[in-house]
């Protein structure tokens, strides 16, 4: 059997939709109790086939499976999509129950007091608008009337710099601390990632060494549109035209990998500095804008030179892209010369 994976006890149940950090941790506490192997899939939700590929991989690994959904405030700028990030409750509760998920954990908040950059999560400014105290007991934690804002942050410092951070440089702060705060609520023995966003699943496993979490972080190929585009809810607000301009990222990153690992073969030297112009010419032809595109060691994202005149060191190395298609930033990769833990 592969590592990580056992046969799964046979449990079903119902899903329950589960709003409240002491009910989820109390769920969670009940089927460890049981014997039971927890595993978290932490989403934003509008899920689609590569999220459900995450859940498949759960399944494989652990007894009791909680989908989180919760579209974080913490990594949206102010000035960012999160109140136009898509969302599809209905839908995504519907997917999940047909796959057998045992609870998706749904907060409306999980920040005491005003969330992060201003946003308003679960409509509480509205409510407080309205002469409501309702809005200050969705936080997690919250309680009634005025509650201090929420200051304690979490940051892995060097996987952090550079790439998404350049453009977004609260985005780390708030991913590394909802998925702590996740952790800390559904206390799960295997967390589930996909590898699209490549960064943020190294920087999750970083953390959860650092700190000493007992949890199994598993990260899963990302998973592609049929015509090859990295599957991402964001897909759905590209123009007909971007949507399928986009698709050239991944054909050129594939074609990257291809000759790269052909030459590993046969001990061929290559210039990264022109694989990585490949790329971005692809992209600009097609009408994206590079953010960045740059090949880098898997575990420590940093730069891999190539040495002039001599062959591609064969350590396990990744095509990291980021792109912009209209106002639609969409990310891809493909790890190379095998993968590293």
């Amino acid at each position: 059997a592969k590592p990580g994976f056992r046969p799964p006890r046979r449990y079903e149940a119902p899903l329950e939709v589960i709003t409240d950090a002491k009910a989820m941790r109390a769920w969670s506490r009940a089927h460890r109790i049981a014997g039971r192997r927890v595993a978290l899939v932490p989403t934003m939700g509008y899920l689609h086939d590569g999220h459900l590929s995450l859940v498949r991989a759960a399944m494989d690994r652990a007894d009791a499976i909680v989908v989180s959904i919760y579209v974080n405030p913490a990594q949206f700028a102010a000035h960012e999509d999160f109140g136009t990030y898509p969302r599809d409750q209905d839908g995504d509760l519907a997917k999940l129950r047909a796959l057998g998920v045992h609870a998706v954990f749904q907060p409306e908040a999980l920040y005491a007091g005003r969330a992060p950059h201003g946003h308003d999560e679960g409509g509480r400014e509205k409510e407080k608008a309205q002469g409501s105290d309702e809005g200050e007991e969705k936080a997690a934690g919250g309680t009634k009337g005025d509650v201090p804002s929420h200051e304690t942050f979490v940051t892995v410092e060097e996987l952090q710099r550079g790439f998404c951070s350049e453009t977004r440089p609260h985005f780390f702060r708030g991913v590394a601390t909802v998925v702590c705060k996740l952790f800390n609520i559904c206390e799960p023995d295997v967390a589930v990632f996909g590898k699209k966003d490549y960064q943020q699943w190294r920087i999750i496993r970083r953390m959860v060494r650092d700190l000493d979490f007992e949890i199994d972080v598993v990260g899963v190929p990302l998973a592609r549109e049929p015509d090859g585009l990295a599957m991402s809810s964001r897909n759905a607000r590209l123009t007909p035209q971007h949507r399928k301009n986009a698709a050239r990222i991944s054909e050129a990153i594939s074609l990257v990998k291809e000759v790269c690992e052909l030459a590993v073969a046969n001990g061929t030297p290559k210039d990264s500095t022109h694989f990585k112009g490949l790329i971005c010419q692809a992209i600009a032809n097609s009408g994206g804008v590079v953010d960045y595109v740059d090949i880098v060691d898997q575990r420590t994202l940093k730069p891999v030179k190539w040495p002039l005149r001599a062959p591609i060191p064969a350590t396990p190395q990744v095509i990291l892209v980021a792109a912009k298609y209209g106002n639609v930033r969409l990310l891809d990769n493909v790890e190379l010369f095998g993968v590293a833990d």
